[in-house]
């Protein structure tokens, strides 16, 4: 059942061109921020604020420094390096982390969506420390973001780097332009699904879906 297996897609991380590797104060990134900061007052005056406004003093540098940060997935070599280690116990079973809590931001509004994941894979010949399970969904979560494509993504990393029996994540959000702006539905929940390998089989898609609704005992 648990045998079937494929060929594991490749995913480029686009890159901020100015960025350094860590985004601390004093680097090249620090040198985006007010190149950043002068268009984002330009907005302002078109919005006709008034920026002799103490409180809008200074926000476009804090707004410029606020995407650097939630952006900072898009850097060059940022992608965590995920270290594994090899399977010698043999462990065939699924191995899940659940409620794993994310914020990004919408691509089409630049408004923040955020929720929880949950992933999981059937461990092929290596196994991750689970720490690194939030590391990949939080590099991925950190750039412009689609939740349909988050999903695809942090689901062709562990396949690609696991080679995994197989993968399955699966993203539920709020998304402020839904509840802020439109049909104007707050609480509205979107749910979005990735399958890879075996977990296409029902069976073993019933197993994590069993583990998802399980209430907790603690």
């Amino acid at each position: 059942m648990r045998k079937r297996q494929g060929v594991a897609p490749t995913t480029t991380a686009p890159t901020i061109a100015d960025g350094d590797r860590t985004g601390t104060p004093g680097g090249r990134q620090e040198l985006l921020v007010p190149r950043i900061a002068a268009h984002l007052a330009e907005v302002l005056r078109l919005l006709d604020l008034d920026m002799r406004d103490p409180n809008l003093a200074s926000t476009p540098e804090r707004v410029a420094r606020l995407y650097l940060e939630m952006f900072r997935g898009l850097r060059e070599g940022a992608e965590p390096d995920v270290t594994t280690f090899p399977n010698d116990e043999g462990y065939s079973s699924m191995v899940m982390e659940r409620d794993i809590p994310f914020y990004s931001m919408c691509a089409h509004h630049f408004v923040p969506f955020f929720g929880h994941a949950h992933m999981a894979y059937i461990p092929g010949p290596r196994i991750v420390g689970l720490s690194k399970l939030p590391r990949i969904l939080e590099f991925y979560a950190k750039r412009p973001q689609l939740q349909e494509r988050l999903t695809e993504q942090v689901a062709d990393y562990l396949w690609k780097n696991l080679s995994p029996l197989g993968a399955m994540v699966v993203v539920e959000a709020r998304h402020l332009c839904v509840e802020m702006r439109g049909v104007k539905k707050p609480g509205a929940l979107t749910v979005t699904s990735a399958l890879r390998g075996c977990f296409e089989e029902r069976e073993v898609r019933a197993e994590f879906l069993a583990y998802l609704n399980r209430s907790r005992s603690w």
